[in-house]
């Protein structure tokens, strides 16, 4: 039998903010009712605050502990400040929970990743990836669990557990799962694994990035080039100096700096001159 904290029981015995909202300012929804647990997070905010947060549920004690705890933790946070929470800081809210349950608390966190990109006009992140049914007891294909591994920078059978409840039941697909870590790990000698990162950790990396590696090369031509903002993906830029009248090379600039861009922080940023 799994031990719980005093917390973990306050907050599925007295739920907090079980429900919806009218007209929220952004939902989001996590989980897999073939392992059964679902989530479905609602938002209210006014001038960047959430004002206030609830949610839906169908899961366990934990799953309706951590969605509990969840909406208790993003009131009164900011976006930029929810986008930095993670499930460790809902199973630390918690007290802790067995390491047979931190997925609930994980479902926390991509429910407030899925809202936060609703609030932001992007599309939803595929909650179901097609692939080789490896983990029957939970239903988890084999994209799923590279997915998360990628991600999460998980490495051993244990870690992958607690991350999306894969081998956590029979336990028979734990070959199977250690081979898909080989795989990655592999593969990540080539290219490292990206932990992901939140939109403060992207910033402050683009702005390093640019201090360290575009700055120099772009001002011994005369030219600099200055951040602007970070939308999801898109990196909005201004240049300055001979790069802001060298239109002939725009296009080559740009792809510069993407490339660079691409290659230290990640694949899917897209590069925007604008006018500031």
């Amino acid at each position: 039998m799994w031990e719980y904290s005093d917390q973990v029981r306050d907050h599925f015995e007295n739920p907090r903010n079980v429900g919806s909202i009218e007209n929220p300012d952004a939902v989001g929804e996590a989980g897999n009712l073939t392992c059964g647990d679902s989530l479905k997070l609602f938002l209210k905010i006014e001038d960047g605050v959430i004002v206030d947060a609830k949610f839906k549920t169908f899961g366990c004690a934990s799953a309706i502990a951590s969605s509990s705890a969840l909406t208790e933790i993003l009131k009164g946070k900011t976006i930029e400040e929810a986008e930095n929470l993670t499930n460790k800081d809902i199973a630390d809210f918690l007290g802790g929970l067995p390491k047979e349950k931190i997925h609930c608390s994980v479902m926390g966190e991509q429910a407030l990743e899925s809202a936060i990109r609703n609030l932001r006009g992007q599309p939803p992140i595929e909650t179901v990836e097609a692939g080789e049914l490896v983990c029957e007891c939970f239903g988890l294909t084999d994209k799923q669990i590279e997915k998360a591994i990628r991600e999460k920078g998980l490495t051993t059978i244990e870690e992958v557990g607690e991350a999306t409840k894969a081998g956590t039941g029979c336990e028979s697909c734990h070959e199977k799962i250690q081979e898909i870590i080989d795989r990655v790990v592999a593969e990540s000698k080539e290219k490292p694994i990206r932990k992901k990162l939140t939109n403060v950790q992207k910033i402050k990396l683009i702005d390093e990035t640019l201090e360290k590696e575009i700055r120099p090369a772009l001002r011994s031509d005369g030219g600099d080039i200055e951040l602007v903002d970070v939308e999801g993906d898109k990196v909005l830029v201004a240049l300055r100096g001979m790069c802001k009248t060298c239109a002939a090379s725009e296009t080559t600039l740009k792809d510069f700096v993407e490339s660079i861009l691409k290659k230290q922080v990640a694949d899917d940023l897209v590069v925007e001159e604008v006018e500031d």
